[in-house]
């Protein structure tokens, strides 16, 4: 249970990271810039610790989708970004679809 504690807390990282890259305006603005590198930094250690009881094809998945779809809601909760309901089918696709490799790995 701790490796998935360590994905969870990559996958957060990685929503930093990524708020940061939007926040940074094309690295201009130096904080931002700094939260970026630090969050993917972070975000990448915590994802290869995860991956010692979690398998490699699952963890990505999982860091992957989550990171996709939890970016899009905070890009439409704090950067006034709009997601149609085609990106919100493709967005419930993709939590679909990690699910199912989760699930078949028994």
């Amino acid at each position: 249970m701790k490796h998935y504690l360590l994905l969870s807390l990559a996958i957060l990282s990685e929503l930093a990271g990524t708020s940061a890259m939007k926040l940074s305006e094309g690295f201009t603005r130096l904080v931002p810039s700094v939260i970026f590198i630090i969050g993917y930094g972070l975000s990448f250690y915590l994802l290869a610790l995860s991956l010692e009881r979690i398998p490699v094809s699952t963890a990505y998945a999982i860091w992957a989708g989550v990171g996709t779809a939890g970016i899009a809601v905070i890009g439409v909760l704090a950067f006034e970004e709009s997601l149609s309901p085609m990106g919100i089918g493709g967005i419930a696709l993709i939590i679909l679809g990690v699910i199912l490799l989760h699930l078949s790995r028994g």
